[in-house]
């Protein structure tokens, strides 16, 4: 019997080891400092100790009585502090239950730690987070979340991810027309003229226009295409960035009045 518990204890201690040094390789591969991998090592640290304590009572179980009088066995009980059997009739309560007694035993001294220890925990989270801290930690998670979502949609919105025929809006800077130039003259001057006069494609310089005359419009049309008049969709070869550049471009183009325009096509639009 004592063979195949301490196969047992083994067994066990072999499995909380590589529970434990699982758990940890795999927080060192994900990185990282969120809750989850603190929740992860307080985890695999708890089966290492727990593995620990376990080869140490598996040690200790293999001394002789004369060892058992050892500091582990002295430590023993002390933390259970559990009297002798021979006294037990000394702490027998009056009352019985259908013939059982109870004992008047005292409270181990571990559960007593594990309970102060509790109050002393909860005094220094207190002071932590109620006094020197905030105390509003989840307000401050929060706020933390926020800011870093704030920043990155603020990266999506320079690289143009977050940029479609709803969010689109016109820029105004010479760097991004200067862009959008460039673009134009590279992918468009061959259907609407080097200056927007029109060839096979529409005039874009009067106040005529087919598909409408706003920002989101002309994104929509560049995006998309017009298969039927011939017209690709640019959306593989320009990314969200340089359409909004073009079409921001393509709209500075109006009332400038170029030589050999092509006859208005489509609604007259008015402009205020």
């Amino acid at each position: 019997m004592k063979v195949i518990k301490k196969l047992k204890i083994t067994a066990i201690l072999f499995l909380l080891f590589i529970f434990s040094s699982t758990i940890l390789a795999e927080t060192a591969v994900e990185g990282g400092d969120d809750l989850g991998s603190l929740i992860k090592i307080m985890v695999a640290l708890t089966a290492f100790l727990v593995a620990i304590i376990m080869w140490l009572i598996l040690v200790y179980s293999e001394k002789s009585e004369a060892a058992e009088a050892s500091g582990f066995s002295k430590f023993m009980s002390m933390i259970n502090s559990r009297p002798p059997i021979d006294e037990e009739q000394n702490l027998l309560l009056d009352h019985d239950y259908d013939g059982i007694k109870e004992l008047n035993n005292k409270i181990p001294p571990w559960f007593m730690a594990i309970f102060y220890g509790s109050i002393l925990w909860a005094a220094v989270y207190m002071v932590n987070f109620h006094i020197l801290g905030s105390g509003n930690v989840q307000e401050d998670e929060y706020a933390e979340a926020v800011q870093i979502a704030s920043m990155e949609r603020e990266i999506l919105n320079r690289s143009g991810a977050l940029v479609n025929e709803e969010t689109v809006t016109i820029l105004d800077n010479a760097a991004a027309l200067a862009s959008g130039k460039d673009t134009y003259v590279k992918n468009c001057a061959a259907c609407h003229g080097m200056n927007g006069e029109g060839l096979v494609g529409p005039n874009f310089t009067d106040d005529y226009w087919i598909h409408g005359n706003k920002v989101n419009d002309l994104f929509k049309t560049i995006k998309y295409g017009v298969p039927q008049k011939g017209m690709i969709s640019w959306q593989a070869q320009l990314d969200p960035t340089q359409m909004q550049e073009v079409a921001s471009y393509i709209l500075t183009l109006r009332g400038t009045n170029p030589a050999n325009q092509k006859a208005p096509e489509g609604e007259l639009y008015k402009y205020e």
